[in-house]
């Protein structure tokens, strides 16, 4: 699902949030105690920026045009050191990329307002207008649009054409400078300097310092290390397979973003042109190597028939259900199951995955120091909020920075930085519960989960204000 239920008018307050966050951590180990610490022996810092991001990616790029289109912080210099080669550009002609987001609409105002969005519309991307989960155990299902299609549910776009776009922005900052192929060793935040600077050390033996660093070096963030806060994580044994798919003739315009939730886990096609899909296929470790290794044909064969087949029903869920829905006046054929365009084909060379699991962090700030992105939160791609998350992350602490500013605050005080972690936890922890729930509830075929959840994933379907408040979340609204 793209989205997860928040309710109305009911948002956590901030001493909610940490409470919740601290029983999260109840019977957890803290992090790794061995931090990555400077040496006291070493040179001085040779330079100092205002702000150093700590990791490029999707949102470390983003927070670094962001942060120079701001015209209260466009003074600040600021270095983004970036572990990859310089980008080498994006080509709208080549073939299509593996790895996609569903961006959804403050993601789509953020690009808009460092005027990244041109540079993507110019490019290609693809409107999804409907969405539809379903049941592989009953015939539950929830299908989202806006009233006539009138408006986008979300755009899936190429990670690569979205990095190339606010990379573009970047580089015509003046006020920002980016380093290649730097890879970040040892910080050493203000608590344990003389003085109220961050200070770090690259892997080549390079020295910075700065007022404020920020840690977008995703899970294994070396910024979060050494801030010394707890985090909570967890690994699901699980991975996501991901391919380019190529559909056969009965896609039309293929603007229906389709998700199945199997016994192993789920399998999700996202459209990318009227006849090309992405794939994002979540199962056991096992699975997904047999999956990723099988010949071309087998593999579109196995992918077809996890979208049609007919899996082992739960009688009494699949009763629940049809009464559910005579209570609600509706036939069986008003919420029959609609099923994907038929895959033909994979991209060669498409097929790859990664690892899924868990992560939050109890606190995002520290003097000198914030985290955004991954090394503050990762969660499970089934609801695709995983980098609009980040995007979320970067809007609000370059909105807490000018704010600031202004003020008079520095940089790195927490007593202001404790203003964007409390809006991003607020907004964050609800969001990642509900994605950890669904995943939990669907890693089971127990007879009373599989009628709990068909039942949930069907009254919600039943009562549009309640799937109106999912497909809000799922436009991060």
């Amino acid at each position: 699902m793209l989205g997860v239920l928040r309710i109305q008018g009911a948002l956590p307050s901030a001493g909610q949030v940490r409470l919740l966050s601290a029983r999260l951590l109840a019977n957890k180990s803290s992090t790794d105690m061995t931090t990555n610490r400077c040496e006291s022996s070493k040179s001085p810092a040779s330079e100092h920026f205002d702000i150093i991001i700590g990791g490029g990616g999707l949102v470390g790029t983003t927070l670094a045009a962001a942060l120079a289109k701001n015209s209260t912080l466009a003074d600040k210099k600021v270095l983004l050191l970036e572990g990859a080669p310089e980008l080498r550009g994006f080509d709208p002609s080549g073939p299509y990329q593996n790895r996609v987001s569903a961006i959804n609409k403050n993601s789509i105002e953020l690009f808009k307002s460092i005027d990244a969005w041109s540079h993507i519309e110019a490019a290609r991307y693809k409107h999804v207008k409907q969405m539809q989960v379903w049941e592989s155990n009953t015939d539950a299902l929830i299908q989202f649009q806006h009233d006539n299609f009138a408006s986008d549910v979300a755009c899936i776009i190429e990670n690569d054409l979205i990095l190339d776009a606010v990379y573009a922005r970047v580089k015509d900052a003046p006020n920002v400078e980016i380093l290649n192929k730097a890879r970040i060793q040892c910080v050493r935040l203000p608590k344990d300097s003389e003085g109220n600077l961050s200070e770090l050390q690259l892997q080549d033996g390079r020295s910075f310092s700065c007022d404020l660093l920020i840690g977008a070096d995703g899970a294994n963030s070396v910024v979060r290390k050494e801030m010394n806060v707890d985090v909570f994580s967890l690994n699901y044994d699980r991975m996501g397979l991901v391919a380019t798919l190529e559909l056969g003739e009965d896609a039309c315009d293929n603007s229906v973003a389709w998700q199945r939730f199997l016994p192993n886990g789920p399998v999700a096609l996202l459209p990318l042109t009227d006849r090309l899909s992405s794939l994002v296929w979540s199962t056991t470790n096992e699975q997904a190597k047999k999956l990723q290794a099988l010949p071309p044909g087998e593999f579109v064969d196995a992918l077809n028939e996890a979208f049609c087949r007919q899996y082992p029903r739960v009688e009494l869920a699949d009763k629940a259900v049809q009464t559910l829905n005579s209570l609600f006046g509706h036939n069986a054929s008003q919420h029959q199951v609609q099923y994907p365009p038929r895959v033909c084909g994979v991209q060669d060379k498409s097929r790859a995955t990664f690892p899924l699991g868990f992560l939050h962090a109890s606190s995002y700030v520290c003097n000198g120091a914030a985290l955004v992105g991954d090394a503050a939160h990762r969660v499970h791609p089934l609801a695709g909020q995983g980098v609009n998350l980040g995007f979320s992350d970067v809007r609000h602490l370059v909105e807490s920075l000018a704010a600031g500013a202004y003020a008079g605050f520095k940089l790195g005080d927490k007593q202001h930085l404790i203003k964007y972690e409390r809006k991003c936890l607020a907004k964050n922890v609800p969001i990642m519960l509900g994605v950890h729930g669904l995943h939990t509830l669907y890693s089971t075929q127990f007879s009373p989960v599989v009628l709990l959840r068909s039942l949930g994933l069907q009254l919600t379907q039943n009562l549009p204000p309640i799937k109106n408040l999912f497909m809000r979340g799922a436009m991060g609204q």
